[in-house]
């Protein structure tokens, strides 16, 4: 039993698009300044953070909230906002449901550097230029959403897409995105992702996703390097890691049938890859 909460987008009647849009400074105002407790989404999240202080745990890695910030979750994250003083900017969620609604494909969000759910999420930071572009749409967003307009959340789909195209041009990694190469590196990395994510539980060599990607192990490692900064084998482990994590936490297995669960022939073979992987045991992580 999953003892973390998790929030789900509401489904009333046609507006299965599941789209919502949130100031920061309005939620802080609902909360009286609360810190939210660890919890995850079913849904993607866009954090447009205009001015903070505090920190934005992703995955039990922290990160400085401050200005002119981007932090970008997919589905199934854990996540917690811990404020120093009311913040400022949106928050923009949005479901699967939504992004094909708009004909916005699955493949075009795994195919943008932006959404990371290993747990690396660092914010992407903006100059101020960058950041008042970024806050133009997300406002224009903002009073579509408070409209009853004719084909609004078609309008809101057009804006969300300029956004992450945009966000994604800032990115430094897709510096060379418009390369041959490139191109063929980000549908390899899409489909080891697919791949990893169906498999990590049972697949924990290299070799095992090469084979099914028909190419070599040092070809996978080398592309994925080149896109990600990350080799193949780390990808792998910071998967099993960060669901071994999550287990720990928000579940109420204990370590040896998390062990199993996660594809470890012994418990004592996953303490020995947790430890090296957290400096501490899986017994005093989930304390």
């Amino acid at each position: 039993m999953e003892l973390i909460k998790k929030y789900s987008h509401t489904h009333p009647e046609n507006e299965a698009l599941s789209f919502n849009i949130k100031r920061m400074e309005d939620v802080y105002e609902i909360t009286q300044g609360r810190p939210d407790e660890a919890h995850r989404h079913d849904y993607y999240i866009i954090l447009l953070v205009k001015q903070a202080s505090g920190k934005h745990i992703i995955d039990f890695n922290e990160f400085e909230l401050s200005k002119n910030q981007m932090y970008f979750l997919s589905p199934g994250q854990v996540h917690q906002i811990i404020e120093n003083e009311k913040s400022y900017g949106h928050i923009l969620t949005f479901s699967s449901q939504f992004l094909i609604e708009n004909g916005i494909e699955k493949c075009f969000i795994d195919d943008l550097y932006i959404f990371n759910d290993y747990g690396m999420n660092p914010s992407l930071q903006l100059t101020d230029i960058e950041f008042e572009k970024f806050s133009l749409i997300a406002q224009e967003v903002y009073e579509f959403e408070a409209t009853n307009r004719k084909f609004k959340y078609q309008a809101i789909g057009a804006l969300l897409k300029l956004l992450l195209i945009q966000s994604n041009n800032v990115c430094s990694l897709s510096e060379d995105s418009n390369t041959q190469n490139t191109q063929a590196s980000v549908s390899l990395l899409r489909n080891f992702k697919e791949l990893l994510e169906t498999n990590f539980e049972s697949w924990h060599m290299v070799s095992q996703y090469a084979e099914e990607l028909h190419i070599t192990p040092d070809y996978l490692n080398a592309s994925l390097k080149s896109l990600t900064g990350t080799g193949a084998k780390e990808h792998i482990q910071n998967r099993i890691l960060i669901a071994a994590k999550r287990l720990l936490k928000f579940s109420d297995l204990n370590t040896k049938e998390i062990s199993y669960q996660l594809g470890f022939s012994e418990p004592a073979n996953f303490s020995i890859f947790f430890k090296k992987h957290t400096g501490i045991s899986p017994s005093k992580f989930e304390i």
